[in-house]
């Protein structure tokens, strides 16, 4: 459950990320650059992964916490 909490709260960030950067841009009339974007989208694409590797990721979390 940490581990779904942990990437969905990853892929928020991003998008609340991005969207403040692109409203941003839109108050002070500069154009929206890529480059700072695909930056942005980082950690929506950790999340990504966690979310589609939550199982394995979680077995192997509790098996390195078990000692």
């Amino acid at each position: 459950m940490l581990v779904r909490f942990t990437a969905v709260a990853l892929i928020g960030w991003s998008c609340v990320e991005n969207a403040l950067y692109v409203v941003l841009c839109h108050h002070e009339k500069l154009p929206i650059e890529l480059l700072p974007c695909v930056i942005r989208s980082l950690p929506f694409l950790a999340g990504l992964v966690m979310l589609v590797k939550s199982r394995s990721l979680a077995q192997w979390l509790a098996d390195k916490l078990d000692l």
